[in-house]
């Protein structure tokens, strides 16, 4: 039998964006915050360079718009882009109220503000190199002493309960989630009278990435599941520079690291940015991961290397005291010599298509963060934007709740069936199928692209998505086999996406077609068309 827990919302995920619609709620809903793992785990928590703002008098709105258009290759949304710049400050001052450590000039009572790649001006605050570790730890300790706001920890979400998979006639709307609770193996059902997926991204999806092992596409599954469209799946943002150490996996070196003066070398220590791109160091994302990738496929090689050691030794360890520290853990000084570094899988540019207030298609469901499809991202994310995003639409959501004043006392939801399962003896499929599907789409789906390589990863998660149903459909329900089950819907809806995309546009690179196209529209996929 499930337990039942009921509350007014149900947020999945406790990054920045789930925290905030949390806190923004709680004086006037029950909130019900359900996580994977601990609750301190998430992207946020690893987000280092900071949130962009316009925040200088040297700066404009206008300024940062036209950034953020740039970056995206002229995909986002402009509206959208436009919403989410004009309550840049407001977000910001929002966090400082909330007792965010932004780090400001020495003693002084302005915050410092740095410059990343993209940005044309220093729009950046920051808390010192850790900015989402500080906002992360801020947000749950306000959450955590709020009566209003209950943590429910080591839960994987499996599914969105709707009134259309109720078989309730009238307009579909979400009234709560089934899931697995780690520590017993029950599975659980949340009421809620509306539910926000903010459950991040879906870069665990490649072999190689910056993200946490939370970052299973979960929300984005479930959604799609349910019956909302997504956009933009192609657009995965590869970051240029993680550390290049076994021992480490890939953790992330800053953009900011470059923004301050960072070079990156060859192995002779010869730079080869300026070849790629007038802005060099600075210039976006997938411009600086395409040319590692390109000159490491070049020559051959396992990593590129970023120096900023000419910089002095106090300036580093002041401006990245997490990065010199865990470099230093494995044997780097940044201080006295280039450290190595590669690409790997770090941003989801796509999501579940939601408005500006993040909702979704289906009526009391939303999705923001990482999870969204929001247009302002378009073919390419603007460093730093994504904080920013996270706490925008939060608190656009959170508005939208208030006033919408849903009630779904009367509907009933039925205990979760597993009469016509059985415990798995086949675990080993799981393994298997894991590994398989992240080195596909690392292989074929990944920086550089060709309709061959995408054929051969649809042929692969295609069998890979019926072998995985027939498992989900007969045995007891797992941890892995759920996210497993999310990685697979969510690496087909890349796949998709990418072979429709005709063009190289940002963070979609394909040698088949390496040319822009004049007039270019974002990939929305729909599932009853679709699937």
């Amino acid at each position: 039998m499930s337990r039942h827990f009921k509350h007014d919302i149900v947020i999945i995920g406790a990054g920045a964006a789930g925290l905030t619609l949390a806190l923004e709620l709680a004086n006037t809903h029950s909130v019900a915050i359900l996580t994977k793992a601990d609750i301190r785990e998430g992207s946020t928590l690893y987000a280092q360079g900071g949130v962009a703002a316009v925040l200088s008098d040297e700066d404009t709105i206008e300024s940062h718009i036209n950034d953020t258009i740039d970056a995206g290759v002229e995909l986002g949304d402009t509206d959208a882009i436009r919403f989410t710049v004009e309550h840049s400050k407001e977000s910001i001052n929002w966090l400082i109220d909330q007792g965010v450590p932004f780090t400001r000039y020495g003693e002084s009572e302005n915050y410092h503000l740095t410059k990343e790649g993209g940005h044309s001006h220093r729009r950046i605050i920051h808390s010192a190199d850790a900015t989402g570790l500080a906002i992360s730890k801020t947000l749950i300790k306000n959450a955590a002493n709020h009566p209003n706001i209950s943590f429910f920890p080591d839960r994987v979400a499996i599914d969105l309960v709707t009134t259309q998979k109720l078989g309730l006639a009238g307009e579909n709307k979400v009234v709560g989630v089934y899931a697995l609770n780690l520590d017993d193996d029950v599975i659980e059902v949340f009421h809620g009278q509306s539910v926000s997926l903010a459950c991040g991204g879906s870069s665990k999806v490649y072999l190689y990435t910056s993200n946490p092992d939370t970052a299973s596409g979960d929300g984005i599954a479930m959604a799609w599941r349910a019956g909302c469209r997504v956009g933009n799946m192609e657009f995965n943002q590869f970051h240029p520079t993680c550390l290049y150490d076994a021992k480490a996996k890939t953790f992330l070196i800053s953009e900011a690291v470059r923004g301050e003066g960072g070079k990156l070398r060859l192995p002779d220590g010869s730079r080869f940015m300026p070849q790629f791109d007038e802005r060099a160091e600075l210039a976006p994302r997938d411009i600086v991961a395409r040319a590692i990738d390109h000159e490491m496929k070049r020559l051959g090689i396992n990593h590129v290397l970023l120096d900023i050691s000419h910089k002095d030794e106090d300036f580093i360890k002041e401006h990245f005291p997490t990065i010199y520290k865990r470099c230093l853990e494995y044997g780097h000084d940044m201080t006295k010599s280039p450290i190595p570094v590669v690409p790997a899988a770090h941003y989801t540019c796509g999501g579940v298509v939601v408005d500006q207030h993040g909702s979704t298609d289906i009526r009391n469901l939303y999705a923001i963060g990482e999870t969204a499809y929001t247009g302002l991202h378009g073919a390419n994310r603007l460093a730093s934007n994504s904080l920013l995003e996270c706490i925008v639409f939060a608190r656009s959501a959170a508005q939208h709740i208030i006033n919408s004043k849903t009630q779904n006392d009367d509907i009933v939801i039925p205990d979760w069936d597993e009469t016509k399962v059985t415990d798995s003896d086949e675990d080993v499929v799981i393994t298997h199928n894991w590994q398989e599907l992240r080195r596909f789409m690392w292989d074929y789906v990944g920086i550089v692209r060709t309709d061959k390589r995408l054929l051969r990863a649809k042929h692969r998660v295609d069998l890979l998505r019926s072998e995985i149903q027939e498992f989900y459909t007969n045995y007891k329900v797992s941890s892995d086999l759920l996210e497993l089950r999310n990685l697979a819907v969510v690496a087909d809806l890349i796949i998709r996406s990418a072979m429709s995309r005709k063009e190289s546009r940002g963070l979609h690179f394909t040698l088949d077609y390496p040319d822009k196209l004049a007039n270019s529209k974002p990939t929305i996929l729909n599932p009853e068309t679709t699937d």
